[in-house]
């Protein structure tokens, strides 16, 4: 089946029956993609099966493009070219009908379907002489394309009893002309009937919904019985399994993905990478970002990779941001010991991602902490400076809301105010009041 927009668009190429039947071809080949190919000829042979759903000329169309669209492919045989060559055999259809078919398949002589290509369907039929066409035997056009023909599909016992989609009205009397241009006509109960307006909707309505085929009955076999369950036997017990079952994502894993970034993480766990291998980690992460989920880096481990390479480490946390662990990544960072590459790489982060405000928060607070608790007093002087340089960096590229620590941060400057870096801070403090 083919969809709404396109079953329209394929209507109204049937209905184009003015404009050069190979200007048709071409623009359904522009519409339609070669995919959908086979789906749209298809349901085209359906309907040119039942000989009152199509007009003559959009029969002719219908034909056209049926031939057309995989001579234009160039790429594959046409699958229907049995239709085509019983079309021309069909001894039911229209002389004119046949003939067009016959040097559509250029068995009429080399310029025949040329010159058949460049006429529009109505033009066809208004000029045709049947005098001078001779349809030849079916043997012969078998024999001419028997390389092409298809066999002769397996057709289910139920066939002729299938329903068909398409039921002729009772009402309609005969002889009535479904192609008149007229839409309404009284039938002889003096009921108002529509005629090929309704047609072309039904036509519309079985390419989108329903097979044209019709409806075939089921081929319904009851289930066979039991067999007595004799002596001795055992009975099949069927006992109750109310188990939950658990996927394993691992499962049929490529478990040698990011088996180079694994050893360097793990180097890097233990100690400073040489430039050369910190430069590969870099690349490694940049070209594909899910490698940061088999590098073999875990929360806990964290810490170490942020004191040994933290430049790496602001890189693997940043591809991290989308991952579901990240809150626990961030607990850690928050809690880990204070020192020159933890505020390193807090401080890169809030430049080049937006971190939870939380967080920030609670990093400035341990920070403070962890001076005031400090026993060595050169230790305590080196922490303080680089935490004060640390804030003033956050407040002047507006990282933080000064507002929000305004209390904590004062009195930190002011406890170490001895400190110029302190002092620097405090000052910068009194200007944003």
């Amino acid at each position: 089946m083919i969809g709404i927009q396109d079953s329209k668009e394929l209507f109204v190429l049937l209905n184009s029956d003015q404009r050069s039947i190979d200007e048709i071809t071409k623009d359904f080949s522009s519409k339609f993609p070669c995919a959908m190919h086979f789906a749209v000829c298809y349901s085209l042979s359906i309907l040119l099966d039942d000989k009152k759903l199509l007009k003559p000329a959009q029969r002719l169309i219908a034909f056209a493009i049926l031939h057309q669209a995989y001579m234009l492919e160039q790429s594959s045989a046409n699958p229907f070219v049995s239709v085509l060559v019983n079309a021309v055999c069909d001894d039911t259809s229209e002389i004119m009908e046949r003939a067009f078919v016959l040097q559509l398949l250029g068995s009429s002589g080399a310029n025949s379907r040329k010159e058949v290509l460049c006429q529009s369907a109505l033009g066809y039929i208004s000029g045709f002489d049947p005098s001078s066409h001779v349809i030849p035997q079916r043997e012969q056009l078998q024999k001419q394309y028997c390389d092409e023909v298809q066999p002769e599909p397996y057709k289910s016992l139920f066939r002729s009893a299938a329903i068909k989609s398409v039921i002729p009205d009772p009402d309609v009397p005969r002889g009535y002309d479904a192609n008149a241009p007229e839409l309404d006509f009284k039938a002889d109960d003096g009921k108002a009937r529509i005629g090929s307006g309704d047609r072309d909707e039904t036509i519309i309505g079985l390419l989108q919904t329903l097979s044209p085929e019709g409806l075939q009955p089921q081929w319904i076999r009851p289930f066979p019985p039991r067999l007595p369950i004799q002596e001795g036997e055992l009975v099949w017990l069927n006992p109750d399994n109310n188990h939950e079952l658990q996927w394993d994502y691992g499962m049929c894993a490529d478990t040698s993905r990011g088996a180079a970034i694994r050893d360097l993480i793990a180097k890097a766990l233990k100690g400073p990478l040489a430039p050369a291998q910190q430069e590969q980690v870099l690349v490694e992460l940049a070209s594909d970002p899910k490698l940061v989920y088999h590098c073999g880096l875990t929360p806990r481990k964290l810490p170490e990779l942020v004191e040994h390479n933290p430049l790496i480490a602001v890189q693997v946390l940043i591809k991290l941001m989308n991952s579901a662990d990240i809150k626990e990544y961030f607990t850690v960072l928050v809690n880990m010991e204070m020192s020159l590459h933890s505020m390193e790489v807090v401080n890169r982060l809030t430049t080049e991602v937006d971190l939870p405000t939380e967080f920030v928060h609670m990093y400035i607070t341990n920070c403070i902490s962890s001076c005031e608790n400090i026993k060595d007093k050169y230790m305590q002087n080196r922490l303080v400076r680089l935490v004060c340089v640390f804030l003033q960096s956050l407040i002047r590229n507006k990282i933080i809301n000064v507002q929000d620590l305004f209390i904590e941060v004062q009195a930190f400057c002011i406890e170490f105010s001895r400190i110029r870096e302190a002092a620097g801070l405090f000052r910068l403090l009194k200007t944003m009041e």
